[in-house]
């Protein structure tokens, strides 16, 4: 019977994705070797197939992700097939087809696309057709009414806001114990930029906005002016990865082109730089040691705030060369997933065992909490 389902799914799928300029219909879905890879296959000890699917494995946060979760499936025996849409929508829409045509048991979803529901949608209907529970993870499908359209339908996630709040709140009080060594120009304002990591994302949204508006609560109510934007004609107050990969290399390219015009030598430096996640912050420290910036305690430091704290952004900011981080806890979010998945190989209901999680009220959503790390702050 669940075969008859999956392949009848398979169709409508296909069928879905052709409408919305996708995979057409007569065009094979991809398989997880070209492209869209996949790792793994359900060969250990439990016979219960759970499909992965990753909006980009490049993704340095999510390469976290994946690792624990791997290492905790595999403790569960579960070998997990992980699929990598590389970005793109319609991929991975196809390579859930796959999944389902294939018998999966579970489909645990970081969906690509969050400026809409229709996508996440989908997915829950082809679930729920095919009586497959289906987790959402870290990339959040904002509209709660897709996930209470299924009765075996959750998502495990963060509090967008929170990390904002926090990095604001970790910008503010950096400012304002090193304000003049901060301000290279003498001006007495602080020059930033903000590096967003996709449009339409709730929770690039949020760090957006609230990393800026809660430093400038704290340097205004110190008597301090609030940051300015490093150019004031822009009409918006960020540069956004057009890509939406949140990628280091975005911001690199950015900051090594407005480093030839922002300059100590112009007096107009960008003194403070703000990074959505680890990966822009990454690239844009690597932008500043190319020109003598950020290479340790001898050399002038314009401080790099990101989120996530990876290891690599822990590495920097223990040696002095980028401020702060926000923890997204990978681990975290990893066994938060993976209870829900033991649920499910138990024969249980998927939101069981959930007493100890922050879980919103009237949805099935699970919030990880974020927590600030700066070179004080213990692994």
């Amino acid at each position: 019977m669940k075969k008859l389902l999956a392949l009848a799914l398979s169709a409508v799928l296909a069928l879905s994705l052709a409408a919305c300029g996708g995979t057409p219909a007569s065009t094979p879905a991809s398989t997880p070797a070209s492209g869209a890879t996949s790792e793994g296959g359900a060969t250990a000890t439990s016979d219960m197939r759970v499909d992965v699917f990753y909006y980009d494995f490049s993704d340095v946060y999510i390469s976290t992700v994946r690792a624990a979760m791997d290492e905790q499936l595999k403790a569960m025996g579960i070998e997990p097939n992980n699929w990598d849409a590389a970005g793109s929508q319609p991929t991975q829409t196809d390579q859930v087809n796959t999944a389902i045509t294939a018998g999966s048991d579970l489909l645990i979803v970081n969906i690509v696309e969050t400026a809409t529901s229709a996508p996440a949608q989908d997915i829950v209907n082809a679930a729920q057709t095919a009586g497959i529970p289906v987790i959402f993870f870290n990339r959040e499908v904002a509209d709660n009414e897709v996930i209470n359209s299924y009765d075996k339908c959750a998502f495990v996630g963060t509090n967008a806001p929170d990390a904002g709040h926090m990095q604001g709140e970790m910008i503010g009080n950096y400012l304002l114990a090193n304000y003049d060594t901060v301000d290279l120009n003498g001006d007495g304002t602080i020059s930033y930029v903000m590096f967003k990591g996709q449009e339409g994302n709730a929770e690039a949204e949020a760090r957006t906005q609230y990393a800026v508006e809660d430093a400038n609560k704290l340097l205004t109510e110190a008597g301090k002016p609030e940051l300015s934007y490093y150019d004031a004609s822009a009409s918006t107050k960020y540069l956004v990865d057009t890509e939406g990969k949140w990628s280091a290399k975005a911001a690199n390219d950015y900051m090594v082109a407005l480093l030839g015009s922002y300059n100590e030598d112009n007096g107009n430096m960008v003194e403070l730089i703000i990074c959505n996640n680890d990966g822009m912050a990454e690239g844009a420290i690597s932008a500043l040691q190319n020109v003598g910036y950020n290479n340790g305690a001898d050399t002038t430091i314009i401080p790099v705030f990101g989120v996530d704290a990876t290891d690599s952004a822990k590495a920097l900011i223990k040696a002095g060369n980028m401020a702060g981080s926000i923890k997204q806890d990978a681990v975290g979010m990893a066994s938060t997933i993976n209870t829900l998945v033991k649920n499910v190989q138990d024969g249980a209901e998927l939101m069981a065992n959930t007493d100890q999680f922050v879980v919103d009220e009237g949805v099935a959503k699970i919030r990880v909490p974020y927590a600030m790390y700066d070179a004080t702050s213990e692994d």
